[in-house]
């Protein structure tokens, strides 16, 4: 309240407002009352009051008579005084201006008062407060400063400063005062009331103002008819605030107003002068929040899905659609606003841009008496929340190391940085978008069959820089308009945002485990999509992802086997089995395949000489003839190395053809190895490698024609072995050529008398194995001189004529008599 100078007292109980009331007709009083000294009480001053010889009217009173002032009340109606009672005065001492002065200051401003009107001042060591006493306005200096500064703070905890008016000019002693100035702004006056450090600066108002502190922490100017409706408000503090974001603070997003920097730091934590970084909203591709330091994004939120913020996952479980942020319906200048809904009306939370460039949210515990952190942006534990740490086109992930990596079809822009962990050079494309190589022309690629595709990547958070394409209602359409611009670089549909275009570098890429519905769609050059398959544009069941890697497999098989068909030779298109002519290879109508071999001769196999018997390399085409096509007819078998075939050579020779599986594991070098190895062991005894045929993939060994087949055919078959029989297969081991000794048992029986039965078949003559090896390994083995061989293939006459007698007394008695001749094998 303004001081009273030179302050009269009049009857009827009436204090005028101030100065010397003479010759008026009316005067405008504040109600007060008189009483007795013993009525005080805590909303009671009491004042010794000296009357100079008057008596008031109904109320007499002596001298010194200790009175009570009861304090007034802004909002008690008013009364108006005739003039005419001028007459009757009380002067107050010296000593009762003073203190009455300083007794009826305290009393207004100590007692919840939330109020200032014009007249009235709220000096150093005053506050205003709150109605709901939650805040307080008034004068304060920061922890280890004596800097004074007007400011807000939660009456709770007075370092919760959440605004402060004359940032920029602190106030080096304890003289200032907030008062309504004469033009009726809000000022900060220095020292006597003469220097103005700080002003709502409003112009066009009247004298006729007034400010309120209300319950959100918004200290309102406004005319005195409508204290605290913000809608006629002149000015208030929530459109300028500092550094914290209070529930009931509207900020604003639009398109026309751009990045609007609402809040800025302090310059340290002792200094409320500002500082270096500023939060505030970015409206455009779906509004967001970004921190700044200077003019450099540190931070950003990602963009708003209508319930959360996408960068800030974990969002969701401190917000919901019944509270936490919430974005209004446009206006009629399409300005939209946010604005903060507590879970609790008595919760007492506020959003601070700390001086080292953090935010936090904090909730006042009232058990504990102290603020409970909720979150903190960026986290100072995950160095991926700070923007674009990994540069362009690359996503960093915290929980791995390395942090950062490049999108799939980019690769390190400067790699020797990249691998010293210097991220910020980002990545590049490892092959241009066919899209720019044609200069955006669309047709062109589709013809050719390479046109770009898109590639999808789930739990990152979406990139900057977006812009939206309202008119798109669906994610088929928004890959559509993508794809129709060479300029998109990615597309993205998310629920509560819309169709999202990027035309610039992917920028700030952080994966998010806790955002696994989030997906956005980056283009890349068709050679880089997996498999050469494009990705689906649309939400794709299990079941069509399936059905569709079948059908990809079964074409990719189908091509390859339409690939190997393609690079076998020409065969003859004659029928199978057909006993046409076929044109035969100048090799096979020239050369006789005959089983007499007459002399060595030398083929060269992979450029080494290998001795043995000549063989011949025939052409894939002179093979299909004699086999006729590789009829299945003529099939003989088949096994590990693949089918052999019966063929028949020009003179009638019947030959085996030996065709090597595809599927074989045999290659072109064990292929050869084969020839190589049969080649050095051609023998008598052993079936004869005739030719072979390399020719592209057919790899074949051509072989004599074994008419009786193998031994096995007829020992294993029950219907045939009666064609093999003991005294078959006992008499070609009987065989022995001597002319001293009628057999083989009289020579053996002959050394059994002479004690030489180890001659008849001595170890001692056979070679070692060691000497077998090297004769097999050798290309040109020195074999020792043989010896008179035991056995022999010819039969002496006595064994022919023995075998003939036989072979008649068994017949002439067959129906008389059975005689069982037991041969040794």
């Amino acid at each position: 309240m303004k001081p009273f100078s030179n302050s009269k007292v009049f009857k009827d109980g009436w204090l005028p407002t101030s100065g010397q009331i003479q010759g008026a007709s009316e005067v405008t009083y504040w109600e007060w009352t008189w009483a007795a000294a013993t009525s005080v009480n805590s909303n009671s001053i009491a004042l010794s009051l000296a009357c100079a010889g008057c008596t008031l009217p109904g109320n007499p009173v002596s001298r010194h008579q200790p009175l009570v002032y009861v304090r007034p009340d802004p909002l008690h109606p008013l009364r108006t005084v005739p003039g005419n009672l001028r007459s009757t005065t009380l002067f107050l001492l010296v000593f009762l201006e003073m203190e009455y002065i300083h007794i009826l200051r305290r009393a207004q401003f100590c007692y919840g008062v939330d109020t200032i009107r014009q007249g009235q001042t709220v000096a150093d060591g005053e506050t205003l407060v709150s109605e709901d006493e939650a805040f307080e306005l008034g004068f304060f200096s920061p922890e280890n400063s004596t800097f004074r500064f007007v400011g807000i703070w939660y009456k709770v905890d007075v370092k919760a400063v959440v605004w402060v008016a004359n940032r920029d000019s602190p106030i080096s002693n304890r003289n200032g005062v907030l008062r309504i100035g004469l033009d009726g702004n809000l000022v900060v006056l220095n020292g006597n009331n003469t220097s103005l450090v700080w002003s709502s600066n409003v112009s066009g108002l009247s004298n006729n103002t007034a400010a309120i502190l209300q319950n959100t922490g918004n200290l309102v100017l406004s005319n005195n008819e409508s204290i605290g409706d913000t809608s006629r408000a002149h000015w208030q503090s929530f459109d300028e605030p500092t550094d914290t974001f209070l529930p009931g603070m509207r900020v604003p997003v639009s398109s026309a107003i751009g990045e609007f920097r609402v809040f800025r730091s302090w310059k340290s934590a002792n200094d409320p002068s500002p500082g270096n970084y500023t939060m505030g909203v970015d409206p455009k591709g779906g509004p967001q929040i970004i921190i700044w330091d200077r003019m450099t994004r540190r931070w950003r939120s990602g963009q708003w899905n209508s319930v959360i913020f996408t960068g800030i996952p974990n969002m969701s479980n401190i917000a919901s659609f019944l509270y936490g942020f919430k974005l209004s319906q446009p206006d009629e200048n399409r300005t939209q606003y946010f604005t903060y809904d507590p879970s609790g009306p008595s919760d007492l939370l506020r959003f601070r841009l700390g001086w080292d460039g953090r935010e936090q949210q904090l909730r006042w515990d009232d058990d504990q008496k102290t603020w409970t952190v909720l979150q903190t942006q960026p986290d100072p534990a995950n160095i991926c929340d700070l923007y674009n740490h990994c540069g362009n086109h690359a996503v960093c992930d915290n929980s791995k190391a390395p942090k950062c990596t490049c999108l799939d079809g980019f690769r390190p822009r400067v790699p020797d940085q990249w691998s010293r962990g210097h991220w910020s050079g980002g990545c590049e494309r490892r092959v241009q978008l066919q899209c720019q190589r044609t200069n955006g022309t669309n047709t062109t690629t589709r013809q050719n069959g390479e046109q770009d595709g898109f590639k999808g990547t789930r739990r990152v958070k979406l990139p900057d820089s977006s812009r939206l394409s309202l008119s798109v209602m669906n994610v088929d359409a928004c890959a559509s308009r993508c794809l129709g611009n060479c300029s998109c670089n990615a597309y993205a549909f998310v629920s509560g945002i819309g169709c999202m275009i990027w035309e610039g570098d992917l920028v700030d890429l952080q994966h998010l485990d806790q955002a696994g519905n989030l997906q956005f769609f980056y283009r890349i050059h068709n050679s880089e999509l997996d498999g050469g398959r494009k990705i689906s544009n649309t939400v794709i069941i299990i079941i069509s992802v399936l059905g569709a890697c079948l059908l990809v497999v079964s074409i990719w098989l189908l091509w390859r086997y339409k690939k190997k068909v393609k690079r076998l030779p020409v065969v003859s298109s004659m029928p199978c089995c057909k006993d046409d002519d076929v044109a035969l290879s100048n090799e096979l109508k020239t050369k006789d395949f005959s089983a007499d071999l007459s002399g060595p001769t030398d083929i060269l196999i992979d450029g080494s000489q290998v001795n043995g018997p000549e063989l011949t390399i025939v052409n894939f085409s002179s093979v299909a003839a004699a086999t006729k096509n590789f009829c299945e007819a003529n099939r003989l078998g088949q096994g590990g190395f693949g089918v052999v075939y019966k063929g028949e050579m020009p003179g009638g020779q019947e030959v085996a053809v030996k065709r090597l599986s595809g599927t074989s594991g045999q290659g072109i070098e064990e292929f050869k190895n084969e020839i190589t190895l049969i080649a050095k062991l051609q023998h008598r005894n052993l079936v004869r490698l005739l030719g072979c045929s390399i020719e592209g993939e057919e790899k074949m060994l051509i072989y004599e024609y074994l008419p009786n087949k193998s031994l096995d055919y007829f020992l294993f078959d029950e219907s045939k072995q009666a064609l093999l029989d003991w005294r078959t297969r006992g008499r070609r081991n009987t065989s022995f050529r001597s002319s001293d000794y009628t057999s083989l048992l009289a020579y053996a029986w002959s050394l059994w008398n002479e004690d030489k039965a180890m001659e008849l078949d001595s170890a001692m003559h056979r070679p070692t194995m060691a000497a077998v090896v090297l004769m097999l390994e050798s290309e040109a083995p020195a074999l020792p001189m043989p010896k008179q061989p035991t056995y022999t293939s010819m039969r002496s006459l006595v064994d022919a004529d023995y075998s003939m007698d036989i072979h008649e007394t068994a017949s002439a008695s067959s129906k008389d008599v059975t005689v069982t001749m037991v041969d040794g094998r």
